[in-house]
């Protein structure tokens, strides 16, 4: 019989992390989660909502810049799923000071208490393809590696990117045992409507318009939430120490494509497109390698058809309305 364990999910308020709560409470039933989050505005509590009825889950709130506070709850750790940071780019354009603190000085007092717990057995560090920087869209045939070097591009990815080093640093230097997963953009439900498809979709709700940056033709690598939850469990339970694994499910689309597909099926026409000038540096095509994931862990996406992928998605906005106008509002 197995020894029940206890999880540590930091940033378990936000979009993937209250998702991954979720996923570790229906399919972990000897886990017990700790959901450590400082509840800024990213952090949603209308996404724990029904959790408090779960004898196996816990809320703490704490900043994990918060040594003092967040070290009891380390010491019960087994595991570790790091995902708290500050993740949105445009945010970290116009003031990059809290994403340097949270991401880069969070991220190292998390690893700096890990040290000093005997009981816990793995870090995994969540981190985001936009560390590699961008790839040309006339070369569809690229696709970073986890040994590809890393070229961030924005302050958010810079600061992501040296989060991902101190945590290899981490294992080389004191043998911490640290994995970092490398996302793609994810979709799906609980997603704070500061990023594009709940934007969008709220605004098409609304007929309002919908901003476009440039022409559109940016491209991104999507995946279902509950595909990289389920990634993120496995490199929990069997990836390799100190190595680096890009998750992902190659659904390359385009932003003008993507918000041609949002209209389509909410039932509007391109009249609400509006271009908007480009972001500064904005990365051209993001697109990740997924084969060290696939062939060493055997793991593969459940939601590779994109358009399905992309209704289901629409269709929980459609169906939660009201949580997409609180989220909205908080913005």
């Amino acid at each position: 019989m197995s020894v029940p364990e206890t999880w540590l999910i930091t940033g378990g308020a936000g979009f993937i992390g209250s998702n991954l709560v979720r996923h570790v409470l229906d399919t972990r039933p000897g886990v017990h989660v700790i959901n450590l989050d400082a509840l800024t505005y990213a952090g949603n509590p209308d996404n724990l909502a029904g959790l408090d009825a779960n004898p196996r889950y816990e809320f703490a709130h704490a900043d994990i810049r918060d040594a003092q506070t967040v070290r009891p709850f380390m010491e019960r750790a087994h595991v570790v799923l790091h995902l708290a940071a500050e993740s949105h780019v445009d945010r970290s354009i116009a003031d990059p000071q809290p994403f340097i603190s949270t991401n880069i000085v969070g991220t190292q007092t998390l690893l700096d208490l890990a040290r000093l717990c005997p009981g816990l057995r793995r870090f995994v560090h969540v981190s985001t393809d936009e560390i590699y920087g961008h790839l040309p869209l006339d070369r569809p045939d690229l696709r970073f590696t986890e040994t590809d070097p890393l070229r961030p591009r924005s302050p958010y990815a810079a600061s992501k990117a040296s989060a991902d080093l101190l945590a290899l640093a981490a294992h080389e230097t004191f043998g911490l045992d640290v994995v970092i997963a490398r996302p793609s953009n994810n979709l799906g439900p609980r997603q704070l409507p500061e990023k594009l498809i709940p934007r969008f979709i709220a605004n098409i709700l609304r007929d309002q318009p919908v901003p476009l940056f440039g022409d559109g033709l940016h491209v991104r690598d999507w995946i279902h939430v509950t595909d990289t939850c389920v990634a993120l469990i496995t490199l929990a339970d069997r990836a390799a120490p100190g190595q680096a694994y890009n998750i992902g499910a190659s659904n390359e689309v385009s932003n003008l494509e993507l918000t041609r597909a949002l209209l389509h099926a909410l039932g509007k026409d391109e009249s609400l497109i509006q271009h908007a000038p480009d972001r500064p540096g904005h990365d051209l095509r993001y697109a990740v390698n997924t084969d060290k994931l696939r062939n060493e862990l055997a793991w593969t996406p459940q939601h590779s058809d994109w358009p399905a992928a992309l209704l289901r998605t629409i269709e929980w906005y459609q169906s939660n309305t009201d949580w997409l106008d609180r989220a909205a509002a908080d913005l």
